[in-house]
């Protein structure tokens, strides 16, 4: 791996603040929807969970890009942390009312939603621009460890020892957090004494067909291939393999990551963005057709660490392009793109697989996200052509 940015002291507090509260927000993730099954019996009111939490998530991540382009985002990523910190304290209090679980869903997507844009523009700022892709690597690897044992750990912690448990570990870990925030320095922005307008990122979006293009390929991912929704199903034979086709991908993105030092030397990002989509539908291709179940975890490995490639790179892009003054706002519109994608992706795949069925589903994907890359590579020269001139 290349770990040159985890020498900048400020890029490492950052990086050991997510990685940290991560795995306190996957044992919180965890808890609510088996307490609402627990108290409801009712998968719709699980399913509910993603409904309420999308909406404000994509509300309050447009309205945190622009508040991060207004105000210091070191700040604005602390005090949404330590809110954070205040709705699962509250849950602890009355972990059984269904009330306080979807309301703290709602509330804890909406900070996300502010938090998330600020977390995402300090990253250039704080590491010199020959280690963005670097930086965008190491920050997909919190998610390959975490994913990999932090369900595990959430599941045992809830069972033993309740969710109430789960909810003080997650605690725990925003008091650590929060800790490592306060020591980065401040990152201001040189807004004057205007409110930024959202319309403005916009129209810089609209003149850069390439920027345009990572956004399309990842919806491409996002919504036609990767039907988490489908995997109960796919092992309905074999319910013990469920927790293995869940945990797969972030395998995938830790042996990735793990051994992507050659990344920092790629110069042509964007060609690498359309190669990843088109990896992710072969794999879907394979898991589709895969009879044995350890192929097709092996095959979701294999769209994981594509995914992990495709983020890397497309980061790479947005980090080392986008000017300063707009960062947050574009951060606003990339946390929407990968807000709609999944939970649209899990609906077309529910909706689908109603009627042609598992396999044809997960298949039908996988050759709809090749055929989308091959689609956007001709429609989006500009994105294939793109290269880092100055790695």
């Amino acid at each position: 791996m290349d770990l040159r940015p985890l020498r900048q002291k400020d890029f490492r507090l950052v990086w050991w603040s997510g990685a940290v509260t991560m795995l306190g927000t996957v044992f919180t993730m965890t808890a609510v929807p088996l307490q609402i099954a627990a108290i409801t019996g009712s998968p719709l009111a699980v399913g509910a969970v993603g409904v309420v939490e999308l909406l404000p998530s994509i509300a309050f991540g447009l309205y945190g890009g622009v508040l991060a382009d207004r105000f210091d985002r070191r700040t604005i990523a602390l005090v949404t942390e330590v809110a954070l910190a205040a709705v699962v304290a509250l849950l602890m209090v009355n972990p059984t009312s269904l009330v306080f679980l979807f309301g703290s869903a709602a509330v804890a997507a909406a900070l996300q939603g502010v938090q998330q844009p600020a977390l995402e523009a300090m990253i250039p700022r704080l590491v010199p621009r020959d280690q963005l892709v670097a930086a965008g690597g190491l920050l997909g690897l919190r998610w390959g460890v975490g994913g990999i044992f932090a369900p595990a750990a959430a599941g045992i912690v809830i069972t033993t020892a309740g969710v109430t448990a789960a909810f003080a570990f997650d605690l725990v870990t925003f008091a650590v957090s929060v800790a490592l925030l306060a020591r980065v320095r401040a990152v201001p922005t040189a807004a004057d004494a205007e409110w930024p307008r959202f319309v403005d990122g916009a129209r810089y979006v609209a003149g850069r067909p390439d920027l345009i293009g990572t956004y399309l390929v990842d919806l491409a991912a996002t919504v036609l291939a990767l039907p988490t929704a489908l995997f109960p199903f796919l092992a309905a034979d074999r319910p013990w393999a469920v927790g293995f086709l869940y945990s797969a991908s972030a395998l995938g993105v830790l042996v990735a990551a793990t051994t992507g030092g050659w990344t920092s030397r790629v110069t042509r990002h964007g060609r690498w963005v359309l190669v990843a989509a088109a990896l992710v539908g072969v794999a879907m291709i394979g898991v589709a057709v895969s009879r044995d179940i350890w192929f097709a975890v092996a095959f979701l490995a294999l769209a994981g660490a594509a995914n992990w490639l495709g983020d890397t790179f497309r980061g790479a892009i947005w980090n080392s392009t986008i000017p300063d003054e707009l960062r947050g706002r574009l951060a606003g519109v990339e946390m929407l793109v990968g807000s709609v994608g999944p939970a649209l992706g899990d609906l077309r795949a529910g909706a689908m697989a109603a009627r042609f069925g598992i396999r044809k589903t997960v298949a039908i994907g996988g050759v709809a996200c090749l055929s989308s890359a091959g689609v956007l590579t001709a429609a989006l020269p500009s994105l294939w052509r793109y290269e880092d001139q100055l790695q």
